[in-house]
Protein backbone atom coordinates (compact mmCIF):
# COMPACT_ATOMS: atom_id res chain seq x y z
CA UNK A 1 0.00 0.00 0.00
CA UNK A 2 1.79 3.23 -0.99
CA UNK A 3 0.63 6.61 0.25
CA UNK A 4 -1.56 7.45 -2.73
CA UNK A 5 -3.93 4.67 -2.08
CA UNK A 6 -6.76 4.67 0.55
CA UNK A 7 -8.83 1.54 1.82
CA UNK A 8 -11.72 1.91 3.31
CA UNK A 9 -14.26 -0.22 5.12
CA UNK A 10 -17.70 0.50 4.63
CA UNK A 11 -19.36 -1.31 6.77
CA UNK A 12 -22.43 0.94 8.78
CA UNK A 13 -21.17 4.10 6.65
CA UNK A 14 -24.12 6.26 5.27
CA UNK A 15 -24.22 6.24 1.56
CA UNK A 16 -23.89 9.99 1.16
CA UNK A 17 -21.02 10.92 3.31
CA UNK A 18 -19.08 7.90 1.94
CA UNK A 19 -19.79 9.04 -1.33
CA UNK A 20 -18.54 12.62 -0.65
CA UNK A 21 -15.42 11.73 0.79
CA UNK A 22 -14.10 9.31 -1.46
CA UNK A 23 -15.30 12.05 -4.58
CA UNK A 24 -13.05 14.64 -2.94
CA UNK A 25 -10.17 12.01 -2.46
CA UNK A 26 -10.28 11.11 -5.66
CA UNK A 27 -10.31 14.20 -7.03
CA UNK A 28 -7.09 15.22 -4.92
CA UNK A 29 -5.39 12.14 -7.13
CA UNK A 30 -5.88 9.41 -4.65
CA UNK A 31 -6.66 5.92 -5.62
CA UNK A 32 -9.69 4.55 -3.43
CA UNK A 33 -10.04 0.67 -2.46
CA UNK A 34 -13.78 0.02 -0.77
CA UNK A 35 -14.44 -2.91 0.92
CA UNK A 36 -17.75 -4.40 2.05
CA UNK A 37 -19.72 -2.00 -0.19
CA UNK A 38 -22.94 -4.07 0.74
CA UNK A 39 -22.84 -3.32 4.49
CA UNK A 40 -23.26 0.78 3.37
CA UNK A 41 -26.26 2.29 4.85
CA UNK A 42 -29.19 4.61 3.66
CA UNK A 43 -30.71 6.37 6.49
CA UNK A 44 -34.72 7.04 6.34
CA UNK A 45 -37.83 4.22 6.81
CA UNK A 46 -36.91 1.29 4.55
CA UNK A 47 -40.19 1.33 2.91
CA UNK A 48 -39.72 4.59 1.38
CA UNK A 49 -35.84 4.35 0.38
CA UNK A 50 -36.86 0.80 -1.76
CA UNK A 51 -39.60 3.08 -2.90
CA UNK A 52 -37.25 5.48 -4.62
CA UNK A 53 -34.86 3.12 -5.55
CA UNK A 54 -37.65 1.07 -7.22
CA UNK A 55 -39.00 4.14 -9.43
CA UNK A 56 -35.53 5.37 -10.31
CA UNK A 57 -35.25 1.48 -11.83
CA UNK A 58 -38.44 1.52 -13.16
CA UNK A 59 -37.69 5.28 -14.68
CA UNK A 60 -35.78 3.93 -17.79
CA UNK A 61 -37.19 3.84 -21.42
CA UNK A 62 -37.55 -0.04 -23.00
CA UNK A 63 -35.69 -2.88 -22.00
CA UNK A 64 -33.15 -2.08 -25.07
CA UNK A 65 -32.49 0.90 -23.97
CA UNK A 66 -30.89 2.63 -21.41
CA UNK A 67 -30.56 4.10 -18.35
CA UNK A 68 -29.68 0.50 -16.60
CA UNK A 69 -29.56 0.66 -12.92
CA UNK A 70 -27.55 -1.87 -11.38
CA UNK A 71 -28.92 -3.85 -8.57
CA UNK A 72 -25.71 -5.07 -7.59
CA UNK A 73 -24.59 -3.31 -3.81
CA UNK A 74 -20.64 -2.50 -5.16
CA UNK A 75 -21.96 -0.60 -8.36
CA UNK A 76 -25.16 1.53 -7.03
CA UNK A 77 -22.12 3.03 -4.32
CA UNK A 78 -20.29 3.55 -7.15
CA UNK A 79 -22.73 5.60 -8.92
CA UNK A 80 -23.52 7.19 -5.75
CA UNK A 81 -20.19 8.68 -6.27
CA UNK A 82 -20.44 9.46 -9.80
CA UNK A 83 -22.72 12.06 -8.91
CA UNK A 84 -20.32 13.61 -7.13
CA UNK A 85 -18.04 14.41 -9.21
CA UNK A 86 -17.46 17.00 -11.59
CA UNK A 87 -18.35 15.74 -15.17
CA UNK A 88 -17.74 11.93 -14.80
CA UNK A 89 -17.28 11.73 -18.63
CA UNK A 90 -14.50 14.45 -19.30
CA UNK A 91 -11.35 15.90 -17.76
CA UNK A 92 -10.53 15.19 -13.81
CA UNK A 93 -14.24 14.04 -13.11
CA UNK A 94 -13.62 10.84 -15.39
CA UNK A 95 -9.43 10.35 -14.37
CA UNK A 96 -11.24 10.42 -10.60
CA UNK A 97 -13.90 8.29 -11.47
CA UNK A 98 -10.79 5.31 -12.40
CA UNK A 99 -9.05 6.02 -9.46
CA UNK A 100 -12.26 4.35 -7.40
CA UNK A 101 -12.83 0.44 -6.95
CA UNK A 102 -15.65 -1.19 -4.83
CA UNK A 103 -16.25 -4.45 -4.04
CA UNK A 104 -18.35 -6.59 -2.20
CA UNK A 105 -16.84 -8.27 0.78
CA UNK A 106 -13.14 -8.35 0.92
CA UNK A 107 -11.03 -9.76 -2.14
CA UNK A 108 -8.12 -12.15 -1.12
CA UNK A 109 -5.42 -9.28 -2.16
CA UNK A 110 -6.90 -7.11 0.82
CA UNK A 111 -7.13 -9.58 3.66
CA UNK A 112 -4.39 -8.37 5.85
CA UNK A 113 -4.18 -4.77 4.82
CA UNK A 114 -5.14 -1.93 7.07
CA UNK A 115 -8.14 -0.08 6.84
CA UNK A 116 -10.48 2.80 7.44
CA UNK A 117 -13.07 2.32 9.07
CA UNK A 118 -15.91 4.75 7.90
CA UNK A 119 -19.16 4.04 9.81
CA UNK A 120 -19.98 3.50 13.55
CA UNK A 121 -23.23 1.90 14.84
CA UNK A 122 -26.20 4.11 14.05
CA UNK A 123 -29.30 4.46 16.50
CA UNK A 124 -31.63 4.98 13.73
CA UNK A 125 -33.58 3.40 11.53
CA UNK A 126 -31.86 2.56 8.25
CA UNK A 127 -31.21 0.00 5.70
CA UNK A 128 -27.99 -1.76 3.83
CA UNK A 129 -27.41 -1.83 0.33
CA UNK A 130 -27.57 -5.56 0.12
CA UNK A 131 -31.24 -4.77 1.50
CA UNK A 132 -31.64 -2.84 -1.27
CA UNK A 133 -30.43 -4.84 -3.82
CA UNK A 134 -32.56 -7.57 -2.66
CA UNK A 135 -35.80 -6.04 -2.96
CA UNK A 136 -35.70 -4.23 -5.73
Amino acid sequence: MNEKEIIIDATNATLGRLASYVAKQALQGKNIIILHSERAIVTGRKKFTVERYQIRKNRGGSSQKGPHISKDPSRILKRAIRGMLPDHRRGKGKEAFKRILCYKGVPEKYKDVKVIKAGKEKHTVYINLEQISKKI
